[in-house]
């Protein structure tokens, strides 16, 4: 048949329209295939891969440390624009909780199913998704939208807003190819920014964090580079929040018309006023009595309770400012990186930036598949003890021993330790057990299932793995009056051993669910930014049948039952949360009651018990002459524990911070009302 020449014409100007109105795919500079290495402290751990092929791109996200990760499997499909129409999330948490995570747009609605469950909204475009349990390759994605948006910020799915913000430009080198790239922050997703590195080509280069980092393949000898630099922008960020937020008064402050915490008496004084002098405690007055030339800070028949304690701590930057605005004014450092601990606790003492006062424990750990890649890895006995010379030398306090370590080593790492002094606790290295830690001296057992596996453990398992978890399953059989768990309790007893349980841990692993609030976290949770509140919905545990359900419910009333008798038989608890402090330390004492406490007991341990736990003298007490750690709450907490969640007031060492100021940088809405204040 032949066509016209006129619809031969109409043919290819029809044609030709259409082809120009087809758009160029966003991905089209990106396509095939790209490699990242994950490194935690210098050990490769696993990798990020991605393929792109035309609007799609295929992930694989996997790493393990510390015998454990997440491993997860992602498909992202973008539209023109290069925002995501369609994407699945499949795999495991870090702890093993299954992830399948869908997102979906379709004619301007949006539709996700995530572990809290299903959701859906209509938008007036297309915008960004923020996933709850993807990897972090998004970000580069996310960054390529907000480079085109106003003021590089972006309003996302399912709340908030994001917001893009350019640090530095940088040049990269390895032994071969020089790199230009840019550093960006992104905030608004969670309480504190993440920062990511991109060449020129807007390609990802590096996500960095004080602890780890994923880098493009051919530059893992950057690594420490590159983390310093993630540090460097955490510190800087919390050196401009001291500057703004910090109140140094250049005469003294009384804080008027307080209920002052008697550790001794378990009681609060008639109302006096506290007087603060640079950094001490100088005058306990009348409620209302001033002098001239003061800051009076009006306390409001408040309470005022001395600075307390976080006993398992691993201090970063993005934890300290908020410790302190929860009246944790000191910590247990548990393990870290040596060196970013030493300059972190520098800038701490210099006033640089906000964090409480820190003792150290030196972390050993056996080297092995399993390793926690932090503080000293050894390979045999003298390599242990070497660790010990060192960390002394160094004037850490004490030593903490880990999982892959050669149990055999113990008694003679207990022993060099105490010869000059030195505090040893520690988790228990696999194929030991606890009586074997108690019977090689240790002052101090670290986590409650580490002592109660030994009760259930057969001796070739592996506690290296999520077993250390995964194995309290078997809790609910264990019968506390058999001669195998009174041998332990025995062992506590004669040999005087502290219980460091971190009770709000195995709270959120063992009773999280998908879906439903975490416990501990339902009286702030609808204070957090959005992306938190929905952490906080999520199982952290592998709990995808009845008879698991069951079974870690039962283990965590296990858990109570054995703490409440070793409180009981008068083994000493330690309250310490692993979980970063600040709100999980509120519930982690808010869960001692369970054991037998009474809220002034509580107090009483969180501050002056572990003062003099730790030998440290002029703290634990709100005394003349005494260190101005302390904190004002409107309530009593000798009546109600909770009362410690509404600060209105922190003082660290004379430097004065109000919450309620605070609080909105991170995102979180405040607790309390801002003092009244007369300068």
């Amino acid at each position: 048949m032949k066509f016209p020449n006129s619809v031969i014409l109409f043919l290819i100007i029809t044609l030709t329209a259409c082809k120009k109105e087809q758009k160029q795919s966003s991905l089209a500079p990106y396509q095939g295939n790209e490699i990242y290495s994950i490194i935690f402290t210098g050990t490769k751990v696993g990798e990020l891969k991605s393929h792109i092929s035309q609007d799609s791109i295929f992930i694989d996200y996997d790493y393990k440390n510390n015998g454990r990760g997440p491993t997860i499997k992602e498909t992202i499909v973008l539209n023109d624009e290069g925002f995501p129409i369609n994407w699945n999330i499949k795999g495991n948490s870090t702890f093993g909780n299954p992830v399948d995570e869908h997102y979906n747009l379709n004619n301007l609605k949006a539709m996700w199913t995530d572990a809290t469950g299903t959701d859906s909204t209509m938008v007036d475009s297309p915008m960004w998704y923020i996933n709850q349990s993807g990897s972090p390759y998004s970000t580069i994605l996310t960054a390529r939208s907000l480079l085109k948006a106003p003021n590089y910020s972006l309003e996302i799915l399912p709340a908030g807003t994001l917001k893009l913000t350019e640090m530095e430009s940088l040049n990269i080198s390895n032994d071969s190819t020089n790199v230009q790239v840019t550093s960006y922050a992104l905030s608004g997703a969670d309480t504190n920014p993440s920062y990511f590195i991109l060449d020129d080509e807007q390609r990802l280069f590096a996500f960095i964090n004080p602890r780890f980092i994923i880098v493009r393949e051919g530059f893992e000898s950057e690594e420490k580079k590159l983390r310093a630099l993630s540090e460097k922008y955490s510190k800087d960020r919390f050196e401009k929040l001291q500057e703004t937020y910090a109140h140094n008064y250049n005469k003294n402050v009384r804080i008027t018309n307080v209920h002052i915490f008697n550790p001794t008496t378990l009681s609060l004084s008639n109302l006096s006023s506290v007087v603060v002098q640079n950094d001490r405690i100088i005058s306990i007055d009348s409620p209302t009595e001033t002098k001239d030339n003061e800051v009076i800070i009006d306390g409001n028949n408040g309470s005022l309770i001395a600075g307390m304690y976080d006993m398992h701590a691993h201090t970063g930057v993005e934890e300290a400012l908020v410790n302190i605005l929860a009246g944790v004014t000191s910590f247990r450092d548990m393990g870290n990186d040596n060196d970013v601990l030493t300059e972190l606790m520098t800038k701490i003492d210099s006033g640089t930036i906000a964090g409480p006062s820190i003792h150290r424990l030196g972390f050993i750990e056996g080297k092995s598949p399993y390793s926690a890649n932090i503080g000293i890895i050894v390979s045999n006995k003298t390599e242990a003890l070497a660790a010990v010379d060192k960390y002394h030398d160094m004037g850490y306090y004490g030593i903490k021993l880990y999982n892959s370590m050669n149990g055999d080593w113990a008694p003679a790492i207990v022993k060099h330790a105490h010869n000059y002094g030195m505090f040893v606790c520690g988790h228990v290295p696999a194929f030991s057990n606890a009586d074997d830690m108690l019977k090689a001296g240790f002052n101090e057992m670290t986590h409650i299932n580490q002592t109660m596996l030994g009760w259930v453990l057969e001796p070739e398992e592996d506690t290296r793995t999520l077993l250390r978890l995964t194995a309290l399953k078997r809790l609910p059989s264990v019968d506390l009056n058999s001669d195998k768990v009174q041998e332990t309790m025995a062992l506590f007893i004669k040999n005087k051993t502290a219980m460091d349980p971190t009770l709000a841990i195995h709270e959120a692993l063992l009773l999280a669910r998908n879906g439903k609030i975490w416990p501990g976290t339902k009286d702030i949770i609808d204070h957090m930014p959005p992306s938190v509140q929905r952490s906080l919905k999520v199982a952290m545990a592998d709990i995808s049948n009845p008879e698991d359900d069951i079974a870690y419910r039962e283990a965590f009333t296990k858990i109570i039952e054995t703490l409440k008798m070793m409180k009981d038989k008068g083994i000493f608890i330690v309250p310490g949360t692993d979980l970063g402090g600040s709100f999980f330390y509120h519930r982690e004492l808010e869960l001692y009651e369970q054991l037998g406490y009474s809220p002034a007991e509580l107090l009483k341990l969180a501050s002056y018990d572990m003062a003099k736990y730790l030998d440290d003298e002029n703290l634990g007490s709100i005394e003349e002459g005494n260190l101005a750690d302390f904190f004002l709450v409107p309530g009593d907490p000798t009546k109600d524990i909770k009362a410690i969640k509404t600060i209105s007031l922190v003082s660290k060492g004379g430097t004065f911070y109000y919450p309620t100021e605070i609080y909105p940088e991170f995102g979180i809405k405040p607790f309390t009302e801002k003092p009244e204040i007369n300068e």
